[in-house]
């Protein structure tokens, strides 16, 4: 069987007040045993006091009884003194204070766990001491009536203070527990209301002033949203570049296609030149599709970071590559230089950002690519081109999917997808894409690895 949900209010009630009657009942507990113990020494203290004047009296006959009633100060109503003398001598072998003798009629009841204390019916507690000095035995019974009493008032005044508290103390856990959980369910239902919303990204979550903790929860929330936000506004300008980027080879190839159905036959000649463009066309779109899919693979690629010889790594791929553009490639590259990468992504985006150089820069022109290591020790891979630069508002968007500057696009081809995607495999190599210019002119982009 499930247990029914509960609100964290409930559980803190429940919780609580547990605590606080198990407190409670103990510090009474606690309270009531140490003045009760008090309260028995001060009988102990009292009853010792009492038996020393006995002893020092030494009572042996009726003149020293009687010297010693008149001189004694003894609650005759609350104490009973009996003298028993057992000396062959003694005239009077048993002497009684007032009352005792009617007291010691019946015999007390011993009350157990409780030294030397008695119950007599009709009269209560009794607490009980025995002496003998020089053959006469002193005992004597004290009433601790007075004593009780207080013990049962201190036990009254718990008893009040318990009720009280255990009467107030849901009240008071109420009103906290609504200071806690009340931003908590605020979060919630607005929470419940952004599930349900169309456009949940562009919701926010009320921040409380208090407590700290939700506090933090609904800002970090919040963060979570804008995150959100951001994200399903990056999704929809990439569907739609995405979709403006193959909408026009696709319009370009089947207008070409139709050319050929409808005038194949009577012009022969133009089957080859639509042909042509059809090739060209569907390359272009083949080529666009392969890197949507490995932004699509590098947004959900975890990458196996090992110690890596980078000098050994960059030069190995400027090897690969060489001879494969018109321009001049030349390399600076500081031996043994060591990171912490993926090689595959760094061949990927170095790869990347040669041929990007190659592509906007003149053919007689010179790339270059310089590996060095940094005074922090992180290593900084750069291309470096002679080409027409990237003006200041471009650099700010050319990593974003899809950008291309007004002025290359429809005459340098390209999908706008490379920089794109160097700069996601770079977040996923522990590493830092940048562009700068160079001068006299050019761009040079520079790959950071962190150090950590």
């Amino acid at each position: 069987m499930k247990k029914d949900k509960q609100s964290s209010a409930a559980i803190m009630l429940r919780s609580l007040m547990r605590f606080i009657i198990i407190v409670t009942l103990l510090l009474g507990a606690a309270i009531i045993i140490a003045v009760g113990h008090q309260l028995l020494e001060e009988v102990q203290t009292t009853t010792s006091h009492i038996t020393a004047s006995l002893k020092q009296t030494d009572i042996d006959g009726d003149d020293d009884w009687e010297s010693w009633r008149k001189n004694s100060t003894l609650d005759t109503s609350a104490t009973y003194v009996y003298v028993h003398n057992k000396r062959a001598d003694a005239k009077v072998s048993q002497y009684f204070s007032p009352h005792a003798e009617k007291v010691l009629k019946v015999t007390p009841t011993k009350v157990p766990f409780l030294t030397n204390v008695y119950y007599r019916p009709g009269i209560g507690l009794l607490y009980h001491r025995m002496v003998h000095a020089r053959g006469i035995y002193y005992t004597l019974w004290q009433n601790m009536n007075p004593q009780l009493a207080v013990l049962l008032r201190v036990i009254e005044v718990t008893a009040i203070l318990l009720a009280v508290t255990l009467l107030a103390t849901p009240l008071y856990i109420r009103q906290l527990t609504k200071r806690l959980t009340d931003p908590l369910t605020t979060l919630s239902h607005t929470t419940q209301m952004i599930a349900g919303a169309k456009e949940p990204g562009a919701m926010r979550l009320p921040v409380p002033a208090q407590p700290t903790e939700v506090t933090e929860l609904a800002g970090n929330f919040n963060e979570l949203l804008s995150m959100l936000n951001e994200r399903q506004e990056q999704q929809k300008l990439f569907v739609m570049n995405a979709a403006h980027e193959l909408r026009t080879p696709i319009a370009t190839i089947r207008s070409h296609a139709q050319l050929i159905e409808r005038h194949g036959k009577d012009h022969p000649e133009i089957i080859t030149k639509s042909v042509g463009y059809i090739t060209e066309e569907s390359r272009q779109m083949q080529h666009l599709i392969d890197e949507l899919l490995q932004l699509s693979r590098a947004d959900r690629l975890a990458l196996d970071l090992t110690p890596l010889d980078l000098s050994a790594t960059v030069t190995t791929i400027m090897q690969k590559i060489a001879g494969t553009f018109e321009q001049t490639v030349t390399t600076e590259i500081q031996p043994d230089i060591h990171i912490t990468g993926n090689e595959s992504a760094i061949e990927q985006i170095l790869v990347n950002l040669v041929t990007n150089a190659a592509k906007y820069s003149p053919a007689a022109s010179q790339i270059t690519v310089t590996l060095t290591q940094q005074a922090n020790e992180a290593a900084a891979l750069a291309v470096k081109d002679q080409g027409s630069g990237i003006s200041a508002e471009d650099k700010s968007h050319i990593f974003e999917r899809f950008y291309r500057s007004a002025d290359v696009r429809g005459t340098v081809a390209g999908t706008g997808l490379g920089l794109a995607i160097a700069t996601q495999l770079a977040q996923l190599s522990n590493s830092e894409l940048t562009v700068a210019d160079d001068q006299p002119q050019g761009t040079i982009f520079t790959l950071i690895f962190s150090t950590k």
